[in-house]
């Protein structure tokens, strides 16, 4: 087995995992937090995002909705991987990340994506980015507000 193809498998685990177990899925009460809804209408995907922020700082994240794998790993990872963050360093996390899934050049030395760089396959299937980023474009959404 080549060493691409070891690599592909463990990123369908990771997304799979995500997806099967959910991190941060469930809603944070409406008067401390911002709650975000978007959805995909090409795929029917919907996100409902809520984030706790203070100080400019996401002190918490959680998403409810429904769609495929890929949204709802995604979202899952970008929870776990904002909290904690500045709002500065999400944003900028998120646009590390929508260059990564365009299969753009990024810099992965500046931040551990971790779980996220499992979802770089879906370079190859334009039509999953909007899928991949629908989660990050609510974060975006609920953090320029």
């Amino acid at each position: 087995m080549s060493m691409q193809s070891n690599l592909d498998t463990l990123y369908r685990q990771v997304i799979m995992d995500h997806y099967k177990n959910p991190r941060n899925r469930g809603e944070l009460d409406e008067n401390d937090a911002l709650t975000i809804n978007m959805n995909n209408p090409s795929c029917g995907d919907r996100i409902q995002l809520h984030l706790q922020v203070e100080n400019d700082q996401v002190v918490d994240a959680k998403f409810t909705g429904e769609g495929c794998s890929i949204s709802l790993s995604s979202a899952s990872m970008m929870t776990d991987t904002v909290k904690g963050k500045s709002i500065e360093e999400a944003l900028e996390i998120s646009g590390i990340f929508s260059e990564m899934v365009q299969g753009k050049e990024y810099d992965d030395e500046k931040y551990d994506l971790g779980d996220i760089e499992a979802l770089q396959g879906v370079t190859k299937f334009p039509a999953r980015i909007k899928c991949a980023t629908l989660a990050w474009k609510a974060m975006e959404k609920g953090l320029d507000e």
